[in-house]
């Protein structure tokens, strides 16, 4: 099986909290992700939104769209309306070849609350899920005929953060839900990011590749913090360099067929973690791991 390597700009800069990697130009971030070997990059806000621009910026470093996230709003609004608000960005993934959109529903969470405590996140209630199963299934349904499917992401301070709630997911929803599979999220989460991928590997369409370091995690948990600031002092970092059990989850990965992105994506203090230091070890670390575990990494 082969698989390609991108990159999230979050290494060099935060779409939550702009001040961080604040005055990092767009040509920094694209030709400090060539520099570092990879081949493909996420959207970041600083990118240009339509593909007349995007696509051309793109190659002339040599790279190419992944995909892009968007805050969902599927639990709060109906299929047409989420449909009619997601079009423009759906557009700009198809145009430049995308296969998925990162797809996380950020309905009923504190706007612009960085620094509320994990605890302070909001859930599901034991009645809503069938109905939100459906929905998500038929705007993921949606998307799968416009050519852009569904990656769902699971993800701190969201409705689906934990483990047992993308079990709850999966049962809920239909096939056309893909499952973007984030290794820290779970960790961070309380989870089991090897249990979690062997339950639902099938389901995986797009990987988010991010390692953590446990010191500092254990402290965040136990210490009721808040996302930002567990990420402020350093609790991600680049596959291979936390505790998580990268050669396993790849060896999973290929064992069950998968053939997309592995996505590097380790937000960090840029001040304190040199931007193209911790790509150049995450490319790396992940070609090193993704060879031995059997894949072809396409150039």
């Amino acid at each position: 099986m082969t698989v390609r390597l991108a990159i999230n700009p979050i290494t060099w800069v935060n779409d939550d909290l702009p001040s961080l990697g604040a005055g990092t130009s767009l040509d920094t971030i694209l030709s400090e992700t060539k520099q570092a070997g990879f081949s493909g990059t996420e959207m970041s806000f600083q990118f240009p939104k339509n593909s007349a621009e995007l696509g051309p910026l793109l190659k002339k470093y040599g790279l190419v769209l992944t995909s892009g996230w968007y805050d969902g709003r599927i639990l709060e609004r109906n299929i047409d309306a989420e449909w009619a608000a997601i079009l423009p960005h759906m557009t700009l993934l198809k145009d430049l070849g995308c296969a998925h959109v990162v797809y996380a529903d950020t309905s009923r969470r504190a706007e612009g609350d960085l620094f509320a405590p994990i605890s302070r996140r909001p859930r599901l209630g034991d009645d809503e899920w069938a109905g939100y199963g459906k929905r998500l299934t038929g705007l993921a349904e949606r998307m799968a005929g416009f050519g852009v499917g569904m990656a769902f992401h699971h993800h701190m301070g969201t409705i689906v953060e934990t483990d047992a709630e993308v079990d709850r997911l999966m049962a809920v929803t239909g096939p056309a839900v893909g499952l973007l599979y984030d290794t820290g999220h779970s960790a961070f989460s309380g989870g089991d990011p090897v249990a979690l991928l062997q339950r639902h590997v099938k389901r995986v369409v797009h990987v988010h590749c991010k390692d953590a370091r446990k010191d500092l995690l254990d402290k965040a948990r136990a210490k009721d913090e808040s996302f930002m600031q567990a990420v402020l002092d350093g609790v991600f970092t680049v596959p291979g360099d936390g505790f998580i059990d990268y050669p396993r989850i790849l060896g999973m990965l290929h064992d069950a067929g998968y053939a997309g992105w592995l996505v590097c994506e380790a937000e960090q203090d840029p001040g304190k973690a040199h931007p193209l230091t911790y790509a150049r070890l995450g490319f790396s670390n992940l070609v090193r791991m993704a060879l031995q575990a059997g894949f072809t990494v396409s150039p």
